[in-house]
């Protein structure tokens, strides 16, 4: 199945009144790197929307751990952990020199352009699986 890591630097503007990275940011990451990982498969947003295919999110579970400060070096890990008919599972982690600051369990499901839910297509499921 897809694995991939990426590494982002944490902002001053991404920060809350205490000096943490804000929890919104984290998702953002999170978001980033999903994209960034299809992206390498081949499978990035405007190839999907050319062949009529969306994916949208429809459960997250998110777990903070401990915080991240600005000038910290963030690792996002991104696996996917399950290809179903209609749609897929991915987990993901935030790490700071290894230790795991924040989870996220995240659901997602294929549509078309309308938003009707579809079969993951072939291609797409040849890209998450290897």
């Amino acid at each position: 199945m897809l694995y991939h890591r990426s590494t982002i630097d944490v902002r001053f503007y991404e920060l809350d009144p205490y000096n943490h990275l804000n929890h919104t940011v984290y998702l953002a990451y999170c978001e980033t790197a999903r994209i960034e990982a299809m992206d390498r498969r081949g499978i990035g947003m405007s190839e999907l929307d050319e062949r009529g295919f969306r994916i949208l999110l429809v459960d997250l579970v998110a777990k903070f751990i401990a915080p991240a400060v600005a000038g910290d070096r963030l690792d996002v890990a991104t696996e996917v952990v399950a290809i179903r008919r209609a749609g897929h599972d991915w987990h993901q982690r935030i790490e700071r020199d290894g230790r795991v600051l924040f989870t996220a369990q995240i659901r997602a499901a294929m549509t078309d352009r309308a938003g009707r839910p579809v079969r993951v297509p072939d291609f797409v499921r040849l890209a998450l699986s290897r």
